[in-house]
């Protein structure tokens, strides 16, 4: 499912990806199994804070109970939507390797957990990311369309380092791979 995700995706950028450059970028998957218990003053709470995923693609099953909230880019600075669960569905997040690699034409999605005061909840996301050793930068064919490169070429270990440094800071993260504009 995340090969056939991330070839629409790339189609809709015209761009094809060869074999060896998909399992460049899902060579590595994760499985977390998260439980956020009931909290009677669940504002008082957090069950994971705001952040956006670091690899490329992710895969979440939700239970019923819901609490998946997504940061609206435009608008208000802190507005944020809640995704109600449906049965039967998968959500779907594009990470900060795809915002990377897309030079920035899809963005990875700003989000964060909520606790409830009535039940408890579990999630499962699947995390497709590059290896480590992998080297993540804007796709050459999009950077010679859009003229300019948003990002630089990183390695994916010392991205997760950066991220992991930065934990729950929104997407503050990306600041590691991004051209300074200023310059």
């Amino acid at each position: 499912m995340v090969r056939i995700l991330l070839e629409i995706l790339f189609d809709n950028l015209g761009v094809t990806l060869d074999e060896e450059k998909f399992e460049s970028l899902t060579g590595l998957k994760m499985v977390n199994m998260n439980f956020y218990p009931s909290c009677p003053n669940p504002e008082l709470t957090v069950g994971v804070g705001r952040h956006s995923d670091m690899g490329t693609l992710t895969v979440l099953l939700q239970d019923g109970i819901g609490g998946l909230y997504v940061k609206l880019e435009q608008g208000v600075e802190d507005e944020w939507i809640e995704i109600p669960p449906i049965p039967g569905a998968l959500v779907i997040n594009v990470g900060d390797t795809m915002q990377i690699l897309s030079n920035g034409r899809y963005k990875s999605a700003e989000h964060r957990v909520r606790t409830t005061s009535s039940e408890s909840r579990v999630s499962v996301p699947l995390f497709a990311t590059p290896k480590p050793s992998e080297k993540i930068g804007p796709l050459p064919q999009l950077v010679e369309s859009d003229g300019v490169a948003h990002y630089k070429q990183v390695l994916f270990g010392d991205y997760m380092k950066n991220f992991f440094g930065k934990a729950h800071e929104g997407k503050k993260s990306l600041d590691f791979a991004q051209y300074d504009d200023s310059a």
